[in-house]
């Protein structure tokens, strides 16, 4: 207890700033999906994680903090984006009360290990939190092009340095934050990262778990027509070094819009077409493409599909035809936004208007215009 409370008097709140700018001077070190099975199957040291994440994390942390001051001063009020802004900041401080501490003092270790679930546990909530402070601003102040762009670019960076500090703060916890060191549930794990992962399982998983919450809603649901294509090793099961929980992710999110679209398109007919799944393990990638007879998206809303601004009830379906790849482990190298000029001059410039003029929201009846 003395312990902790000498680390909570190391950084005062009022530092916080100045760490911030120098820590976000560094750049953030990538590492690679062979980098993280490397140090958990063979060297999984607690010590050399410790060392580790007390320099990167603050640097992380500190690159996408610095982004976040840059968002227009009124999204930045809003009481959802300033909660989010407290967690980054309390965070931060927590890491830095462990700079100066020797890699050789246990007790050290061990709480800093308890500082990362806490970590860890402090952000489950940012990506719906966010998500409410954009929806916040956006009922209060409308959306311009200007700041739907800038939101748009800070949006994309902000979910992947999330992902990217999850995945350090799970793997740290996973292997050395509980006194069984093995998974039992899952014992051929590292971490998150399952070295052998069953694409076509997981991907069956997330149909059925889909399939359920289907048929509470609709009491019916379309079939899974699912095709496998093993070109690095015909005749092998499809296995690749993934982490499940991602790759569980995306399928049941696409599966959930492709139901729905599908249940809604079909109401009339009584009569729903399957859902079909490509898998195609090449010799770089992994393919996974599902195509859905849901009615398709129009034309004129193609563009705004992916635009975190368009449209917040009902969320805008992803289009299902588009394939998905995923690196394979040699490969796989982590894509971090980085703080620097080129990042501030793109929240700063005055983007020019666009040179097209923007079509109405839906179209008009032409009956109702008169000859000129």
């Amino acid at each position: 207890m003395r312990l902790l409370r000498a680390l909570l008097r190391s950084v005062s709140p009022a530092t916080i700033p100045q760490q911030v700018d120098f820590y976000c001077r560094f750049s953030p070190s990538p590492l690679s999906m062979k980098q993280f099975l490397d140090f958990g199957s063979d060297n999984a040291c607690e010590k050399t994680s410790f060392m580790f994440l007390r320099q990167e994390l603050p640097v992380r942390l500190a690159n996408i903090m610095k982004e976040i001051s840059l968002l227009p001063d009124n999204l930045l009020k809003t009481p959802s984006v300033q909660l989010v802004q407290s967690w980054y900041v309390q965070s931060l401080q927590e890491i830095l009360d462990f700079k100066d501490k020797s890699a050789e003092d246990a007790e050290a270790i061990s709480c800093f290990t308890d500082t990362v679930i806490t970590i860890r546990n402090r952000h489950n909530d940012v990506i719906p939190t966010m998500a409410q402070g954009v929806i916040e601003y956006k009922d209060h102040y409308g959306v311009d092009p200007v700041t739907s762009q800038n939101v748009q670019y800070f949006l994309d960076r902000f979910f992947m340095s999330r992902i990217s500090i999850r995945m350090l703060l799970n793997q740290h916890t996973l292997l050395f934050g509980g006194k069984v060191k093995v998974n039992p549930a899952h014992p051929k794990h590292i971490g998150s990262i399952d070295p052998k992962c069953s694409v076509v399982e997981v991907i069956k998983d997330g149909y059925e778990n889909a399939k359920t919450l289907c048929d509470l809603y609709y009491m019916n649901s379309p079939e899974l027509v699912l095709e496998e294509r093993n070109v690095k090793s015909p005749g092998q099961p499809m296995q690749v070094v993934y982490v499940p929980s991602h790759l569980y992710y995306m399928v049941f999110e696409l599966f959930k819009n492709a139901m729905r679209a599908t249940m809604e398109h079909h109401a009339d007919r009584d009569i729903y077409p399957p859902i079909h799944v490509h898998v195609t393990l090449g010799n770089e990638d992994l393919t996974v493409k599902m195509c859905d007879r849901g009615g398709g998206v129009p034309l004129r809303k193609i563009d705004r599909l992916f635009n975190y601004m368009y449209s917040t009830a009902p969320r805008p379906r992803v289009e299902t035809s588009r394939a998905t790849p995923l690196a394979l482990s040699t490969e796989s190298v982590e894509r971090l936004p980085v703080y620097n000029k080129s990042a501030w001059r793109h929240y700063t410039a005055n983007h020019e208007a666009d040179d097209w003029c923007v079509p109405s929201s839906e179209p008009k009846d032409m009956t109702t215009f008169r000859s000129i």
